[in-house]
């Protein structure tokens, strides 16, 4: 008759719901869970309050329509982002704030305000510092995770992927509308708004 085998020291029982072996073998890989919690719900904070804020400096691109399109991709797939990495937090753990407005205060950029003179100029400018803010806390994230967790990693890999595109279309967008100069970017307007090739599509993402 064969007998059970122990288990190894730290591993999840059988049958035990209390535990998560996601989590488990993140940790023994080094990953300290409770600070990478928080650090998505911070990321998450600035997705969501981006995708508020992008809707408000949209509106004002008003009669420059090729921005405004360029601005609804970068908005919708904020949003994307949000909503992708969401679960994660509570596969982790973690949970979102019940309070929005402790979620927002948290987050781990600065509000993208309407500036007090909305010329497109003035709007790209915070755009742009908007997507450079995202790119640093991603990028933090993926030094994180590397090779230790590949699940979160992946979706912080998506997400930072469409984040430097979103900085290289403003450098490009606000070079011309406030010097005049071309800076040429690999830029080309998605096929449907808020496409979000990288974080919605694994075809384009396949580590």
């Amino acid at each position: 008759m064969a007998t059970e085998k122990p288990h190894a020291k730290g591993r999840v029982k059988p049958g035990d719901t209390t535990q998560s072996v996601g989590m488990e073998q993140i940790a023994a890989r080094g990953v300290n869970v409770k600070a990478l919690v928080e650090k998505l719900i911070d990321a998450a904070g600035a997705e969501f309050t981006t995708y508020y804020y992008y809707t408000i400096l949209r509106m004002y691109l008003a009669g420059k329509e090729d921005y405004k399109e360029i601005c609804e991709d970068a908005r919708l797939e904020d949003r994307a982002h949000f909503e992708l990495i969401t679960p994660r937090i509570y596969e982790l753990g973690g949970s979102l704030p019940r309070d929005i407005r402790v979620f927002a205060d948290r987050s781990s950029c600065p509000d993208a305000y309407l500036p007090e003179e909305p010329t497109a100029a003035n709007i790209l400018e915070v755009l742009l510092e908007a997507e450079r803010c995202a790119i640093r806390t991603w990028n933090e994230v993926c030094d994180m995770t590397a090779g230790k967790d590949p699940r979160t990693y992946d979706m912080a890999a998506r997400i930072l992927n469409e984040e430097i595109e979103h900085e290289a279309w403003f450098i490009e967008l606000l070079s011309m509308e406030r010097d005049g100069v071309v800076r040429p970017s690999g830029h080309f307007r998605r096929g449907t708004p808020g496409e979000a090739p990288y974080s919605k599509n694994t075809a384009f993402y396949n580590p």
